[in-house]
């Protein structure tokens, strides 16, 4: 009788404590009273055992570290040690005898390792006392299904943390399309700053950009002007500057208790009345950018995610704002920082190879520009005949015969065309007729001794012999021949047999074998180069590994323009002519004028283009 009140005490309190882990368990407050409400309910669940522990950890390094004890933290349980170590390190249940230092009999000790998708994140040991087989399984079984409940907790923080860091990513994305919706960079960053400023709930959010080693304010939320040098924008500055100095965020009040706070920041959140402050760098490719600072009230203290957040932005809106900073540079800043660049590179202690390249090429500039060499005028050049005759169409008439086309050597007085001469024919047979009749008259006048008759038939008949000789002439002159040996350089009639031909119309062009001359075309900058008298050669393309030389005869005063340039036309003749010469070969000549510097040579043309365009332009 007296058993029972002591029982239904003792059976009250169990119920008493399984209830309230029961309600801790439901609704946990963090982390580790999920895991103490689970060990308390399943220590009431396997029953009678003398002691529990959970161990958590990353996994990663190796190192665990106690989250949960039962019955009560004042227990020493450090024997539960070796078990877990060795749960954690085969993955899989052990069972193990043991118990407290001194203790008269050994206990069961049952471990079951924690693991969610292949990653370790604790282990659990239980002390049941001593027990029978079939209740050690019993144990090991409720632990085995008990350990569901962690596993799932777990798997809810990494579902947590993705979300979250994927709303990170997700916001961070919107700022930097915000960015990069805008085209300039003023507009741009204000934009950035107000969108950040309202996404994240701060007073104010201000960007500055890095300037000749400081940071320089360039926008403020919801603020479209201020003044860089009021009091309030230059404590911000300062701020920015210390990140900039330091190359690290920083935050105000510091995250961690041993974390030193920025002076220039504890003296913008004194002004501010104990705002909450949080600055990141803007990085470009390792460089810092920019710094991005956000203030907040002090009853809303920024947290590890917020400064991941900024972090994250800050490498994403570096690049975004260093490439919109890149192109509206002027032009003096242009070749300020090439200039800059180009000097860090050959100064510096790297760029190895770009200093062996300078120091060889400033050698060969001193070299070029001591040594000489022989100066040589380029132009294209066209062989010619030194007589070039020309064979005409005599009188108006029609094609009737073609012998030679252009290339075709021929010998004097061969013929080359004749023209159609049955008009001039009949035209002579008719005069001929009309000369003889006429000397019939006069010998009629004659026979009756009439002198007026005689003189007027005289007369006619020396008019129709005229005639006469004239037709002939032109008959004899409808055979077209060469006047001399040479090669025809121009004419082909073969394909205008019957066509009517004007009088004075160059049919055929002859040019002689054994003479030449060159025609050089000289583009004007070099004209003033060249005298006469002066030696070249020239190289045709029909031939052009052998040189001809020739000496500068005349440079005409005229100059024709031809794609876009004008040319004057020098000639000048050939010291000996080749059998394998021909009229109309081109090739490219070259003439020599003198010896001149060799950088000279290589750089006049370029000199006096800017001269010419210096004298244009500024006068």
């Amino acid at each position: 009788m007296s058993g029972a009140p002591i029982y239904s005490l003792a059976a009250g309190g169990r119920t008493q404590a399984e209830s309230a882990a029961w309600a801790r368990f439901s609704a946990p407050a963090n982390s580790a009273e999920f895991c103490a409400s689970w060990l308390s309910i399943l220590c009431a669940q396997v029953g009678l055992v003398k002691g529990g522990l959970v161990l958590l950890g990353s996994g990663e390094d190796g190192s665990f570290s106690p989250v949960a004890t039962w019955p009560d933290a004042t227990q020493n349980l450090l024997y539960l040690g070796p078990t877990a170590e060795a749960a954690l390190k085969d993955r899989r249940g052990v069972i193990q005898t043991g118990g407290p230092q001194g203790a008269v009999t050994l206990s069961t000790l049952v471990g079951y390792p924690v693991e969610v998708e292949g990653l370790l994140h604790g282990a659990v040991v239980l002390d049941i006392g001593r027990r029978a087989d079939a209740d050690v399984q019993r144990a090991l079984r409720l632990l085995h299904w008990g350990s569901a409940w962690l596993m799932d907790q777990f798997r809810q923080q990494r579902v947590a943390e993705h979300r979250q860091r994927a709303s990170r990513l997700a916001l961070a994305n919107e700022l930097v399309a915000t960015a990069l919706q805008e085209p300039r960079l003023g507009a741009s960053v204000l934009a950035v700053v107000n969108e950040l400023a309202t996404r994240m709930h701060c007073e104010k959010v201000s960007l500055g950009l890095a300037r000749n080693c400081s940071i320089a304010v360039k926008a403020i939320s919801h603020t479209a002007t201020f003044d860089v040098r009021s009091d309030s924008v230059r404590m911000v500055a300062d701020a920015m500057d210390e990140v900039f100095d330091l190359d690290v965020p920083m935050a105000y009040p510091p995250l961690e208790s041993d974390a030193v706070g920025g002076l220039a920041h504890a003296a913008l959140s004194v002004s501010r009345q104990e705002a909450c402050l949080l600055s990141v760098p803007l990085m470009d490719d390792g460089d810092m950018v920019g710094v991005l600072t956000l203030e907040r009230d002090r009853s809303q203290p920024f947290d590890a995610a917020d400064l991941a957040l900024c972090k994250t932005l800050g490498l994403l809106l570096g690049p975004v704002v260093a490439l919109k900073r890149q192109n509206e540079r002027s032009l003096r800043e242009r070749l300020h920082q090439a200039a800059r660049e180009g000097s860090t590179a050959l100064f510096g202690p790297r760029h190895p190879g770009l200093k062996l390249l300078t120091l060889v090429g400033l050698l060969l500039l001193a070299v070029f520009s001591l040594v000489d060499a022989t100066y040589r005028v380029t132009s294209k050049t066209v062989i010619e005949g030194a007589v070039q005759r020309a064979v005409v169409a005599p009188f108006q008439g029609y094609v009737a015969e073609s012998r030679v086309r252009a290339g075709e050597a021929v010998k004097k007085g061969q013929v080359l065309a004749r023209l159609d001469d049955r008009e001039l024919r009949l035209e002579r047979t008719r005069w001929a007729s009309e000369a003889e009749q006429m000397q019939t008259r006069y010998r009629q006048a004659a026979a009756v001794q009439d002198r007026s008759a005689m003189a007027v038939a005289a007369a006619q008949a020396n008019q129709a012999q005229a005639q006469l000789a004239l037709v002939d002439e032109r008959l004899q002159r409808a055979t077209l021949a060469a006047p001399f040996d040479g090669m025809v350089v121009l004419g082909d009639l073969s394909q205008l047999l019957g066509s009517p031909v004007e009088q004075g119309k160059v049919l055929f062009e002859v040019a002689p074998l054994d003479a030449y001359r060159v025609a050089l075309q000289v583009d004007e900058r070099d004209i003033a180069q060249l005298r006469e008298g002066q030696r070249g050669e020239l190289a045709l393309s029909g031939m052009p590994y052998d040189l001809q030389p020739f000496t500068v005869r005349q440079v005409t005063p005229v100059s024709t323009p031809q794609d876009g340039r004008n040319y004057f036309r020098v000639e000048a003749n050939l010291d000996s002519a080749t059998a394998r010469l021909r009229p109309g070969m081109e090739g490219i000549g070259k003439v020599t004028v003198g010896d001149r510097k060799l950088i000279w040579i290589w750089t006049h043309t370029l000199v006096d283009w800017l001269r010419l365009w210096a004298w244009q332009w500024i006068g």
